[in-house]
């Protein structure tokens, strides 16, 4: 069910995407385009009736600069693991990190960001002990790791959407 005083902004984005796909603007195609946007946008509704609320946007493009910035410096890391410039072998493993953050939109965000950062993987999370299992591919220090998940990437999220 549409919600009323906003924009359907899922069947707009659907409608551009086929014009754009089909690259033309012509009655049939917006036809078709609304013929097709209109009920996706209404079951995908269905499938997440809960929206999320970014409550502090600001925050929220301060930790997407900190996740580039962190993606960008465990590119070089796991590069240097791949090419053997690294005179250790890693250390392997899994670390459990016992989570506040609640909102499914800040844990669905939170293992993006974890799992879009090289050497790392969101492996499991137990709702619960809202625990979650880490596999990192260097894991030489496993406080720092603690740290960096707790506070600079959980903390930021909680702000943004709880």
């Amino acid at each position: 069910m549409m919600r009323t005083g906003k924009p359907p902004l899922l069947e707009i984005l659907l409608l551009i995407m086929w014009l754009v796909v089909n690259q033309s603007l012509e009655l049939h195609h917006w036809l078709l385009g609304l013929l097709f946007a209109l009920p996706i946008g209404r079951l995908v509704r269905t499938l997440r009736p809960r929206t999320a609320h970014v409550r502090r946007l600001d925050l929220a493009l301060i930790l997407c600069w900190h996740v580039f910035c962190d993606v960008v410096r465990s590119n070089f890391a796991v590069g240097r693991i791949i090419l053997g410039t690294v005179r250790q072998q890693p250390k392997v493993g899994f670390l459990d990190i016992p989570l506040e953050i609640r909102d499914p939109h800040g844990l669905a965000a939170l293992s993006i960001i974890i799992t879009a950062t090289p050497g790392t993987v969101f492996a499991d999370h137990d709702p619960d002990s809202n625990v979650l299992t880490l596999h990192v591919l260097d894991l030489q220090d496993e406080a720092t790791w603690l740290h960096t998940i707790k506070h600079r990437y959980e903390r930021p999220l909680m702000e943004i959407f709880e």
